[in-house]
């Protein structure tokens, strides 16, 4: 079966119970539609789980894109005892007061090796996946797709792009295709379908319920 969730947010408890409410198994897969990271406090052990499996995919949110850049930067001035520039303190003043703190404090606590794994996963994220299942086609991304063009090919959009503009339920983004995205919590706290979308940010990240769908049944699963 093939599982869609968002907008972790931090919360590994939360996770490890929608993977005992699916019974997720090797044959299975998933899709974790961005922000694995900040608000919750135990990002790295999320990413220390993610990381090791091999049918778990994660596309990039914007909360994952901030925090690579964020935490590159810091593990460099901790190599080099640099002092930071200007431009960058203001930046991660942004980033800690915005769900950052608590991803910054859990990745000052690991090694060296272990940081630089974080890096490489987060670094590693993609910006969208396609997918087809049962002859149906998904596109899956963290938020939408900024002044999107049916004639412009998803890769030459730039990261910012898929993070800037929430989707629109009142109208199919992509044609012949079913669009899930995170990063809006729904108004119910629960999934929501619109024209050609389907809204999976249940609003963990702010103390609500963690989303899954089955994209083969439909079924929903909260955590």
């Amino acid at each position: 079966m093939t599982y869609v969730i968002s907008d972790i947010h931090g919360n590994y408890e939360k996770f490890k119970a929608i993977l005992s409410a699916i019974n997720f198994k090797d044959s299975d897969v998933m899709y974790i539609l961005g922000d694995v990271v900040d608000y919750g406090t135990e990002a790295m052990d999320l990413i220390a789980d993610l990381s090791v499996r091999v049918n778990v995919y994660p596309v990039a949110g914007e909360h994952d894109f901030l925090a690579a850049r964020m935490l590159k930067g810091f593990a460099k001035m901790l190599e080099s005892g640099a002092a930071p520039d200007a431009d960058y303190i203001a930046e991660m003043t942004a980033w800690v007061q915005d769900g950052g703190q608590a991803t910054l404090d859990a990745f000052r606590g690991l090694s060296t090796d272990e940081r630089e794994g974080v890096l490489e996963y987060l670094e590693d994220m993609t910006l969208f996946e396609e997918i087809e299942i049962d002859g149906a086609r998904y596109v899956l991304m963290h938020a939408g797709i900024a002044d999107y063009d049916p004639d412009t090919d998803l890769w030459d959009y730039q990261p910012e792009d898929f993070f800037s503009e929430p989707l629109d339920a009142s109208y199919a983004l992509i044609e012949d295709a079913t669009v899930v995205v995170g990063h809006v919590p729904t108004r119910s706290g629960k999934i929501e379908r619109g024209e050609g979308s389907i809204f999976i940010d249940c609003g963990a990240g702010e103390g609500g319920k963690l989303g899954c769908v089955c994209l083969e049944t439909g079924k929903e699963f909260y955590a």
